[in-house]
């Protein structure tokens, strides 16, 4: 009897050995199919943000509207670069190259955010969250395409205006390999802190009546304090530190190390680029924006639904009804 229960109990031993032996082999299965379907589902919406952006690239550059709407600042700045004829103090380089540099950084700026919250509010208006809520992987692929259509904009933007500076207004163009690569990492770097941001804003802004008057006068602040349009030392020391906190600031002073000759660095509070705090800032700003931007947008896609839609249109029609 004792060999008998030896043998049932090795036997049983061996069978539960089995069995757990195939328990687990199954949850390694069943998490390897999931993270299959994890990556298959990321590369539907990669895909999918890919081609709805390209859709909405071309609409965009079909559209001399919108596309003019792109340009008007393009030949703000080439004018006021014409009319500029004085030198930066203390150097021999034209004041009117720093305003271009300046310009440049507050364009890149603009488009990340005060056009991308404008776009957000106006499509949630219109109903583009509710319909992507019912569209497996759609918020993702929104934000995809939201993000290849405003980084697009951004350095067409900024090809325009430095070879229409270059051609009709003898502007600054960086000087060697060092001077492209300069101006690529501080453009990039720069939309990454803002366009989240601004994200973040369109996600929390009421309607797009008010979110043109809710963004533009900070950013009209911003520019005239940030040091984009004239010298930062020409400034109040408490407004260059105040300044000194937001991106702007800092996306101008990496454009400028870029576009400007060394000489320039003598109208800098500092007496130099500060690359390496350009580099630190913009990406706190890039950081603090994601962990605003995910949040926010995904609890405006919650509380979108047909009601609150249909409320809001009953709203803004019986406000213009009583208008007119």
């Amino acid at each position: 009897m004792r060999g008998t229960e030896v043998t049932a109990s090795t036997e049983a031993t061996v069978v539960t050995g089995m069995g757990q032996g195939d328990d687990t082999a199954g949850r390694a299965a069943t998490a390897g199919a999931a993270t299959t379907g994890a990556g298959s589902r990321r590369r539907r919406c990669w895909r999918a943000g890919l081609l709805r952006g390209g859709i909405e690239l071309r609409h965009l550059v079909r559209n001399p509207k919108e596309l003019s709407g792109h340009l008007v600042n393009v030949v703000v700045a080439l004018l006021l670069a014409g009319y500029i004829s004085d030198k930066v103090p203390g150097t021999r380089v034209p004041m009117a190259h720093l305003t271009l540099a300046g310009f440049a950084a507050y364009l890149l700026f603009q488009i990340g955010l005060v056009n991308l919250p404008q776009i957000l509010v106006t499509e949630r208006e219109e109903g583009a969250l509710l319909r992507l809520r019912a569209t497996p992987g759609g918020i993702p692929a929104y934000l995809v395409a939201k993000s290849l259509l405003v980084v697009a904009m951004a350095f067409g933007t900024l090809v325009v205006l430095l070879g229409a500076a270059a051609v009709l207004v003898d502007g600054p163009l960086p000087h060697g390999p060092g001077g492209w690569l300069t101006l690529l990492w501080v453009s990039a770097l720069g939309l990454l802190a803002v366009v989240p941001l601004g994200a973040a804003i369109g996600a929390v802004l009421p309607n797009p009546r008010e979110a043109l008057a809710l963004i533009m006068l900070p950013s009209m602040g911003l520019l005239i304090t940030s040091g984009a349009m004239f010298p930062l030392t020409s400034l109040p020391v408490l407004v260059q530190k105040i300044a000194s906190v937001f991106p702007l600031k800092w996306m101008a002073q990496g454009l400028r190390s870029a576009l400007l000759p060394d000489a320039a660095r003598a109208a800098e509070p500092a007496g130099s680029w500060e690359l390496p705090a350009v580099a630190l800032i913009l990406t706190a700003w890039a950081v603090l924006g994601f962990l605003l931007a995910v949040p926010l947008l995904r609890r405006a896609a919650r509380r979108e639904s047909g009601s609150r839609l249909s409320e809001r249109h009953r709203k803004a029609g019986w406000s213009g009804n009583r208008t007119a």
